[in-house]
């Protein structure tokens, strides 16, 4: 039998024959794939015509096909929807792509021939994109190590490996620490927990076999409950068990794994000749270095910590009011913010949540992007990997322009958080090909499905990463999407959750779930007037995250993360109530795999430009602005990583921004 995962692929727009493919045709396929690549590599590296653009950057670009195929659908399953096998095999494999990486930018005939097209770029008459991955081949190569000899040579290769193996472990720790633990709830915990809340808590129980009601480390059950439960004493253990994720000692521990990633880090930095992690990484962002990071970081730090501590104070009065005299604790934060945003702004959550039903917002989302960009969305039936997905096919004016698949609802086989990835990116060589894009989520499971406000900002969010990946129109798969700076990727999406925001968004699509009304417009101003509620707080744990990174990367690597982390919040003035939003042994961003590392503060990068980019609908037509919104395909959405980030947000803008905008739509404005 020919395996699924290297036949061609002939069902719906040739996407993965999920229904075909069993979990033993893993190893096999990989194994074949990498030799088919690797005779791939060879094959252009020993050419006996001399190099060019065509025969050299524009052969890799189509050089292994079938392990791409392989593996976009190997890391879509290990991260959507584990299991043993699956942990098994990733962990078998990330020694194996580690070397394979190390073995093609090992390989000297190779990179002399980009060398060679590197001297003589000015001559070839390339277009600009072919330019830019040409530019983008070399440093690649470059970065990867690909000049080192030697031991230097030999020296690289292990700790890239070694790195592969770490950021694997560290996402499956975690993943089994939160799958691990829960906490039962008997008939009186459920006193003061809204209605959602209790049928999300049935359903994971029922998902966890037990014969009642479950609060489990699911953000978007722990989150809300952590919100509405009266009880203290359930408060502080489940708030307890979320943190220690990653640090319960044994096994699945996580610290010592990221005090040698950090090691490790730090070598490979000053293998290829930097002062450190952070110079090494930032040098291809926007921001450059961790001096112009750290500026921004700390100019948005100092707003944020005095509105958090102002706020510090107002809920230690209302805990004392309640007889509890006793310092605000984290676990008490969430509880009674929520009451004073039902005094201060008269918003009950539990009055909002039937108003912001899934499916709803999947058609808001849908919808904004019809407006914006002409696309349509039709559903279609192709075979998933999880009877929880759904796909649509995406057009425009007829014209097939991608899949869309989404997978929304929180399951122990899926790791926490939300992403954006495609299992096939847009290209025109060597072949024409549309993306395939998915959006993972972790919501709460119920009938009907309801979000928080945070759960559709999310939803929104991930979704404009998605159109960042739809609208892509280059001619290279390289620079095709998100394969931006770290710091521009957020843009999309996150400018993206602005229209969720727009009145007549929510005026047609927040609809009761029961009874099919539209939002009162009195809880829509309720909803609007506290968007930037809470935003000390949200800020101060955000940002704390990022500092702590960008620490952990500068200079000597610490030896006891902890013990650097404990420090740099208490250097910053920390409030004692706030916690990161990510600490160290659950720091997935940072130690999962090289992408945020020395790069959490790229969220905050770009909501720079974002809070400036919205101001520039809003400055012409308004959000739905249809030369804005040309302008915004034109030179971000279509573009990926063509061209430099500045450059096209120049085009986009005239101008670049300054901090004044993000303050302003966060309401930490002097």
């Amino acid at each position: 039998m020919t395996n699924p995962l290297l036949s061609d692929w002939t069902g719906p727009f040739q996407m993965a024959p999920f229904d075909r493919i069993d979990d033993a045709d893993f190893a096999p396929a990989l194994d074949i794939a990498l030799t088919q690549a690797k005779a791939d590599i060879t094959a252009i590296a020993q050419a006996a015509d001399a190099p060019t653009f065509a025969n050299t950057i524009e052969a890799l670009e189509g050089a292994g096909g079938a392990l791409d195929k392989v593996l976009s659908v190997f890391f879509t399953l290990a991260g959507a929807d584990s299991n043993p096998v699956r942990q098994s095999l990733q962990r078998d494999f990330a020694p194996k792509l580690a070397a394979y990486s190390s073995w093609v930018t090992g390989q000297k005939a190779l990179f002399e021939r980009i060398e060679v097209l590197w001297r003589a770029r000015d001559t070839l008459n390339l277009t600009d994109e072919q330019a830019r991955v040409l530019m983008l081949t070399h440093r690649r190569f470059l970065r990867a190590g690909a000049a080192l000899i030697g031991d230097d040579e030999a020296r690289m290769k292990a700790v890239m490996a070694r790195l592969a193996e770490l950021g694997t472990a560290f996402t499956q720790n975690l993943l089994a620490d939160e799958s691990a633990w829960h906490m039962e709830l008997n008939e009186a915990d459920l006193e003061g927990l809204p209605d959602f809340l209790v049928e999300a808590a049935r359903d994971a129980g029922a998902e966890k076999r037990q014969d009642g009601p479950v609060i489990t480390l699911s953000r978007s059950l722990i989150v809300p409950f952590l919100q509405f439960s009266p009880r203290r004493d359930l408060r502080e253990k489940a708030f307890r068990a979320w943190a220690a994720r990653g640090a319960n000692g044994g096994e699945t521990d996580n610290r010592e794994i990221a005090a040698e990633t950090l090691a490790l880090r730090a070598e490979r930095a000053a293998l290829l000749g930097y002062d450190s992690f952070a110079a090494f990484k930032l040098e291809t962002e926007m921001a450059k270095t961790p001096g112009a990071v750290r500026d921004l970081l700390m100019q948005v730090w100092a707003p944020a910590r005095a509105q958090a501590d102002a706020d510090a104070k107002t809920l230690s009065d209302m805990m004392r009011a309640d007889g509890i005299n006793d310092d605000l604790a984290p676990w008490d934060w969430r509880y009674y913010a929520e009451k004073r945003r039902q005094t201060e702004h008269d918003l009950d959550e539990t009055e909002l949540k039937p108003y912001l039903q899934l499916d709803r917002m999947i058609e808001a989302a849908f919808e904004c992007a019809n407006r914006l960009f002409g696309l349509e969305f039709a559903p279609i039936d192709a075979p998933l990997y999880h009877p929880d997905c759904r796909a649509w096919e995406v057009t425009r004016a007829g014209r097939h322009v991608a899949v869309f698949i989404g997978d929304y609802f929180a399951r122990s086989s899926k790791r926490s958080g939300a992403w954006c990835s495609a299992m096939r990116g847009q290209a025109k060589m060597p072949k024409a090909q549309g993306p395939v894009v998915i959006n993972v989520c972790n919501f709460a499971r119920a009938t009907p499905a309801l979000l928080s406000y945070d759960d559709a900002r999310t939803l929104f969010h991930e979704f404009g990463h998605a159109l960042h990946q739809m609208l892509s129109d280059v001619t290279y798969e390289s620079v095709s999407g998100t394969s931006v700076a770290r710091d521009f990727v957020e843009l999309p999406s996150q400018l993206f959750e602005h229209w969720l925001e727009v009145p007549e968004v929510l005026a047609e699509f927040a609809t009761h779930a029961d009874t099919g009304a539209p939002m009162p417009k009195s809880l829509l101003d309720k909803v609007l007037a506290a968007a930037t509620f809470d935003m000390g707080f949200q800020t101060v744990e955000y940002v704390a995250s990022a500092l702590v990174d960008l620490n952990f990367h500068e200079g000597t690597p610490p030896e006891d993360p902890m013990a650097r982390q404990a420090e740099v919040l208490t250097e910053i003035g920390m409030p004692d109530a706030i916690t990161m939003r990510h600490a160290t042994p659950q720091f997935a961003h940072v130690f999962a795999g090289d992408g945020y590392s020395s790069g959490y503060y790229s969220y905050m990068w770009s909501e720079v430009m974002d809070a400036d980019a919205f101001a520039a609908f809003e400055e012409a037509g308004g959000p739905f602005d249809p030369e804005r919104a040309k302008a915004l395909e034109a030179h971000i959405l279509s573009r990926g990583g063509s061209e430099d980030a500045e450059a096209l947000y120049l085009k986009f803008r005239g101008r670049l921004p300054g901090v004044e905008a993000l303050l302003k739509g966060r309401g930490l404005a002097a």
